[in-house]
């Protein structure tokens, strides 16, 4: 296992860029540019990340590929294509994306989000996204989250089934998944749900926490790994399962020093 986060402020050159993530305590990074970068620009940070022994863990999309709109939802897709193809060039393992949502909101609620048409369009999309870039080594993945596909180890399986595709593969975010108390109080019975329906398909995990306030009616709320809930002996122990380049990524915290305090907190965990 790899553990890795974001890096705060621009480096010069991709040397620095990869140095930083030494000094943070990293072995792995999330790439820091698109596939509209200078090929020179991004055989520099490659180049980087394998002499200082980091693991690129993903390269993301994030964006809405079944927005409503016709053109912007085609345009979200092509660049899912596109992102695919560079993870696939720069030797990445994972490209990652949300499915999608009706709403307003790209990664927001929806009535329709859960319903049968949803599940129908986010297999043909995945479908055409991947057949399109061909990828070699990449896989194409859909981060859960509480309120669209995929949203349940379960949901995820039969997307992987659906969807019948060698490089579709699955992204684990254990916090987005836990949507009701009832899951919050259970999630190391449901972190270790995911882990033995969808383990030999994950190719990237991200790491945060959660806590459930008292305020009404239902309120669960990111937080620095270590000041929440989430079983982290389960999800560590499992992702140390799996392939030992398989990367648990931070995210979502407002300074290095939270970053620094939650990689503390994740190595405590670590056997070796």
């Amino acid at each position: 296992m790899r553990l890795g986060g974001m890096l705060f402020g621009k480096r010069a050159t991709p040397e620095e860029w990869a140095l930083a993530a030494k000094e943070a305590g990293y072995e792995a990074v999330y790439f820091p540019v698109d596939y509209t970068a200078e090929v020179s620009v991004i055989d520099g940070y490659v180049k980087a990340a394998k002499e200082h022994e980091l693991v690129i863990a993903e390269i993301g999309v994030w964006n809405n590929t079944l927005a409503r709109d016709p053109q912007e939802r085609e345009k979200a897709v092509q660049k899912a294509v596109r992102q695919l193809e560079l993870a696939d060039y720069a030797g990445v393992r994972c490209c990652v994306n949300v499915a999608g949502s009706y709403g307003e909101q790209w990664d927001g609620p929806h009535k329709d989000n859960l319903t049968q048409r949803a599940f129908e369009e986010i297999v043909l999309t995945t479908q055409k996204i991947i057949d399109a870039a061909c990828p070699k080594t990449a896989c194409y993945s859909l981060e859960p989250m509480p309120w669209m596909y995929p949203d349940s180890a379960d949901s995820y399986l039969r997307l992987l089934q659906c969807v019948n595709r060698k490089h579709f593969g699955v992204h684990v975010d254990m916090v987005n998944v836990i949507n009701s108390p009832e899951k919050y109080y259970r999630n190391g019975e449901i972190i270790r749900e995911w882990f033995e329906k969808l383990g030999d398909h994950i190719v990237s995990c991200h790491a945060k926490d959660i806590r459930l306030t008292g305020e009404l009616t239902v309120h669960l709320e990111e937080c620095r790994p270590g000041s929440g809930e989430l079983d982290y002996q389960t999800y560590i122990s499992c992702v140390e399962k799996l392939n030992r380049d398989t990367c648990l990524m931070l995210e979502h915290m407002t300074g290095e020093a939270d970053y620094a305090e939650a990689l503390r907190y994740l190595k405590s965990f670590l056997k070796r």
